[in-house]
């Protein structure tokens, strides 16, 4: 019997603002000397994560995060010398809650779960006081496991056995939302908890248990939608 859905945060339930996206390296950038082209943010951003997801342990490290957020500033076109002040500024941007906005399918589904009563919780890798976060956006969740309190990040098993834990149910009452099939997907399913991919980009149309549209999760879930 499912009994609580965990849910991804960042391009899941919440939308980042445009001071993280293109325009917002571009002037960050500016700040700091750097011409930095926003047409290339898109190929900067995937080969990060790809060089990221490759090269480190899934221990969580602010670290990274600056090194992940430099290797965007350089593939922009950033001057090594300014680069790595400028991924830094962008990292504290990450970290500014007032930069992110719900995503408008978030809390009708949310609202629907809570009428089937499922507990509710929220797993995520970064920098953000996840806390503090679901607080300033007045989010009611039952159970929160953030990679900066945990210490480990997904896909790592750990920081989802915390998630069980908080929401006192084993791997087969749960079901994981997420839009990262490596870190969301692979390793929640590596531990028998049901994944469902948010694929709002259409950029895995074949894969399993995949909506594209968080109105389609109640469905998904087998929930009597009213």
């Amino acid at each position: 019997m499912l009994r609580a859905v965990l849910f991804d945060v960042d391009f899941t339930l919440f939308r980042p603002g445009p001071e993280l996206g293109p325009e917002g390296y571009r002037r960050v950038g500016e700040r700091h000397g750097l011409t930095l082209d926003p047409d290339r943010y898109s190929y900067a951003r995937a080969a990060a994560i790809e060089t990221l997801q490759r090269n480190h342990e899934l221990v969580h490290d602010e670290e990274i995060w600056i090194a992940f957020t430099e290797q965007i500033v350089l593939r922009m076109g950033g001057d090594p010398g300014d680069a790595r002040a400028c991924a830094t500024d962008m990292v504290r941007e990450w970290e500014r809650h007032e930069n992110f906005s719900l995503y408008e399918d978030a809390l009708p589904v949310l609202a629907e779960l809570r009428r089937h009563h499922l507990k509710i919780g929220l797993i995520s890798n970064g920098q953000r006081d996840l806390d503090e976060f679901a607080s300033h956006h007045d989010l009611a969740v039952d159970a929160i496991v953030g990679s900066k309190a945990h210490g480990r990040v997904k896909p790592h098993p750990s920081i989802f056995v915390a998630a069980l834990e908080a929401l006192a149910a084993a791997p087969d009452e749960v079901a994981m939302v997420g839009d990262s099939y490596e870190d969301d997907i692979e390793g929640a399913r590596a531990l028998g908890i049901r994944a469902i991919l948010l694929d709002r980009d259409g950029v895995r149309p074949e894969a399993p248990d995949r909506i594209d549209s968080l109105l389609a999760l109640p469905a998904a879930l087998g929930l009597t939608v009213i």
